[in-house]
């Protein structure tokens, strides 16, 4: 299932992922560039809470069966569109930019802990969150709804797929694992208490 790798790049990998994740900015969710497709293509790459989440997924799919891969991107993307229909028929919550990047925290956890947590239990996770997400996006959006979701889905997918390329190099080593959970939940912590 995974690639060897030597240890020297699986370390260096690892340092440059919980680097690359550590760095904080001033708010853990800009707004949008705007409404439409190209806003909606843009935002994943550009919010640092979306932006993590989508590799944390990724991430996670690598940590399980070949056959059992697909299902995380799955369920998240069929929650976050149904989490950005509650939030456009119910408006913004304030209190889920705290799940948010609360979320975060939770999945680096299962990124450390992914020997010993079941398929079913990490889905139910990362389900419940994908809801956070997109009603969190829902309840903002504005514009050109359909346009926006559809690129919004598609950079969430495309995201999921480079966190789950990375991670089938990088978790050659339970090292790189724990990088990457320790990087993706610090800079959480700091979303949620910067």
């Amino acid at each position: 299932m995974f690639k060897r790798t030597s240890p020297a790049r699986t370390a260096a990998m690892a340092v440059a992922l919980s680097t690359g994740l550590a760095a904080t900015p001033a708010l853990a969710h800009p707004g949008h560039l705007g409404d439409g497709l190209v806003a909606g293509l843009a935002h994943p790459f550009l919010g640092l809470d979306h932006l993590l989440a989508m590799l944390a997924v990724g991430l996670w799919a690598a940590t399980r069966k070949a056959a059992q891969a697909w299902q995380a991107p799955a369920v998240f993307l069929a929650c976050l569109a149904l989490g950005g229909v509650l939030g456009l028929a119910t408006g913004a919550i304030g209190a889920l930019e705290s799940v948010v990047a609360g979320s975060l925290v939770v999945l680096a956890a299962l990124l450390v802990a992914a020997p010993f947590v079941g398929n079913r239990a990490g889905l139910a996770l990362i389900g419940l969150f994908a809801l956070a997400h997109g009603h969190a996006h829902g309840g903002e959006a504005s514009g050109l709804v359909p346009a926006y979701f559809a690129g919004f889905l598609a950079a969430s997918a495309v995201l999921h797929l480079i966190g789950w390329k990375v991670g089938c190099h990088l978790f050659a080593s339970p090292l790189g694992r724990w990088a990457a959970g320790l990087g993706i939940g610090g800079a959480g912590l700091a979303l949620a208490f910067g």
